[in-house]
């Protein structure tokens, strides 16, 4: 099951990183680096798993004298539901970017803005 989810996550990220080098258009870019950065998120939290274990609440559930043993570590799931709020940021911000160069330059082609190539 952790393989199946750590495959899935690395083809997301292959698939995204192939979709925004491949594509010209920015909501395409746009959508592509999304796709990657779900990828991320589950392979983060495939990493995190392990068999066998449960939610890290210590008292009736987990004695505190085997908790080291049966508890789930709870920082790569906090690292990945900040990652999803910060990618959901920059997701808006790069959505933001690209309304606008719509707005001014009438276009989303990237290979027709040509203001900032050297």
């Amino acid at each position: 099951m952790v393989y199946l989810a750590l495959a899935t996550g690395f083809a997301l990220i292959l698939l995204g990183l192939y979709g925004a080098i491949t594509r010209r258009n920015l909501l395409r870019l746009i959508v592509g680096f999304t796709v990657a950065d779900t990828g991320t998120h589950l392979v983060m939290v495939s990493v995190g798993y392990l068999p066998g274990r449960t939610a890290p609440i210590l008292g009736a559930g987990v004695p505190p004298e085997v908790a080291a043993l049966r508890i789930i570590d709870p920082v790569p799931q906090a690292l990945v539901l900040t990652a999803i709020v910060i990618g959901l940021g920059v997701t808006a911000l790069m959505l933001a970017y690209a309304w606008r160069i719509y707005a001014t330059r009438g276009t989303l082609d990237i290979s027709k803005l040509r203001q900032l190539k050297w």
